[in-house]
């Protein structure tokens, strides 16, 4: 399973009212490869999902992930910062055994 937190959704929920995201109501999240440790995560809106995405409600909000990246999301939590150590969204990864300075990417 993968969850959001309260902050995270109560931002995702502001920033699906924007116009540039008009008719898209899901947040797609994903691992790519790159960045330091050698995967990184990777977060959109998106307006379709299919049939072969991983599918997760939380805090009324749908969660898709491919089956490739969930692997390496199981159990994480999509969560909001908007402290002084930087703004933003960020996975907190159970399954992360190493991650880079910058936070973006990690190893398992």
């Amino acid at each position: 399973m993968i969850t959001i937190s309260e902050k995270a959704a109560e931002r995702v929920k502001s920033m699906l009212q924007l116009p540039e995201n008009a008719g898209k109501s899901y947040i797609r999240v994903s691992v790519v490869s790159g960045g330091c440790s050698g995967l990184s995560y990777k977060m959109d809106f998106d307006a379709d999902s299919h049939e072969s995405d991983e599918r997760f409600n939380d805090k009324g909000l749908t969660l898709l992930c491919d089956k490739k990246s969930f692997f390496y999301l199981i159990g994480t939590e999509l969560d909001y910062s908007d402290g002084l150590q930087g703004k933003g969204f960020h996975f907190v990864n159970p399954n992360a055994s190493r991650t880079c300075a910058c936070g973006e990417s990690f190893s398992l």
